[in-house]
């Protein structure tokens, strides 16, 4: 919890600057490749949160990971590294990447899917999220092979469930109830 309320203030304070410098999307797209970089590298993540690296090594791990990233960037490498919180770099960059969004006006939509979205279909959910939200939206696919078919769609709070999976239990409740 202190680490995410922690991020959240990095996440903030890298904002601002960027925004004072005029920055804020060039930093928005870095911040996007260190979250995605982050999560799919097991090995990365795992020596970030390592008490056993030192500061040094992981240091000079992101400064060759990440060598073509703006000043910005490696400043709050820098920071994180003497400040002992390096470990939160994913989630400052993605708590950057959502209030970046939210001071765009952008919301994120979440569709989990049993297969990926076609583009066509990406672009129905897009305009169906606008027209609900009134907002811009940006549609994220998760692919969750578990929920058999159809889709999850989820909009801030609000979330609509049309899996298989929902279906299916829903049917199971009806016969068990009756």
């Amino acid at each position: 919890m202190a680490g995410a309320r922690a991020a959240i203030r990095y996440a903030k304070a890298v904002l601002s600057l960027a925004s004072d410098e005029k920055t804020a999307d060039v930093l928005n797209t870095e911040m996007k490749l260190i979250a995605t970089t982050i999560s799919q590298s097991k090995d990365l993540s795992d020596t970030l949160k390592s008490p056993v690296v030192s500061s040094s090594i992981k240091k000079s791990i992101l400064l060759e990971v990440f060598k073509n990233s703006s000043k910005s960037i490696l400043n709050l490498i820098d920071t994180l590294i003497s400040n002992n919180r390096i470990d939160i770099l994913s989630d400052v960059a993605h708590k950057y990447n959502q209030l970046f969004d939210e001071s765009k006006g952008i919301e994120l939509a979440t569709v989990t899917t049993a297969v990926a979205l076609s583009e066509d279909l990406k672009a129905k959910v897009l305009a169906k999220a606008k027209e609900l939200t009134g907002k811009d939206i940006e549609v994220e696919n998760v692919i969750d092979e578990s929920i058999i078919g159809g889709f999850i769609l989820r909009i801030g709070d609000i979330q609509y469930n049309a899996s298989i999976t929902n279906q299916l239990s829903k049917l199971k409740r009806e016969f068990i109830l009756n």
